[in-house]
């Protein structure tokens, strides 16, 4: 993965934590989990929980506390081409 685009993952993870800041508090966990499961692509999310796996990676405090929320996307099959 590039550094653009983790930066951009982190970044749009971010915005979606923001956004929840503003639920109540027992709502804006599940919110980013539910938003980023719904409308994120596996290919994105499989990033997204590498990122996770990395010290200071940037991630809100509110998107470390949906991960084990977010649905973990199956790993790809190796196709021979």
């Amino acid at each position: 993965m590039s550094h653009d685009t983790k930066t951009k993952l982190v970044y749009m993870a971010n915005q979606i934590a923001t956004f929840f800041k503003s639920q109540p508090a027992s709502e804006a966990v599940e919110g980013v989990a539910n938003h980023i499961n719904k409308f994120w692509e596996p290919r994105m999310r499989r990033q997204l929980f590498e990122i996770l796996e990395t010290e200071e990676n940037g991630l809100d405090a509110l998107v470390l506390q949906a991960a084990p929320m977010i649905r973990k996307p199956a790993a790809e099959a190796n196709q021979v081409r």
